[in-house]
């Protein structure tokens, strides 16, 4: 199961930091992604990473503002956001997959949290 929080109300230039709990599985089994879906537009993926190791991957749109991190302890990922635009608005969804080179492809990931929703204004 995945838990996602820190969805929020924010300005444009502002930060935000999601986080996505892992319960009952270990992160360290997985690529963890993040995952976005604005109103009236199809899911894409923002940000992935392998737990083991430190490949990433970050979506164009996103790349320099955005950054995930895990935390094996917590068995937790995190989003952090930064200089955040109104582009940005949309539900943010945790995922976990497999993969050997982090990406975007949404075939790839087969666990997803509920949803956390950000606005930025």
């Amino acid at each position: 199961q995945l838990v996602e929080s820190g969805g929020d109300s924010v300005q444009a230039g502002g930060s935000l930091r999601l986080t996505c709990a892992a319960v009952g599985t270990t992160i360290n089994n997985y690529c963890m992604g993040w995952f976005r879906q604005a109103p009236g537009k199809e899911r894409e993926g923002v940000a992935v990473i392998r737990a083991i190791g430190t490949s990433t991957y970050y979506d164009a749109s996103v790349k320099g503002r955005f950054t995930i991190t895990t935390d094996d302890v917590k068995n937790t990922v995190y989003l952090q956001m930064s200089n955040m635009k109104p582009e940005d608005t949309a539900e943010y969804y945790c995922a976990a997959g497999f993969c050997v080179v982090p990406g975007p492809d949404q075939e790839h990931f087969y666990f997803w949290g509920q949803g956390t929703q950000v606005t930025v204004s």
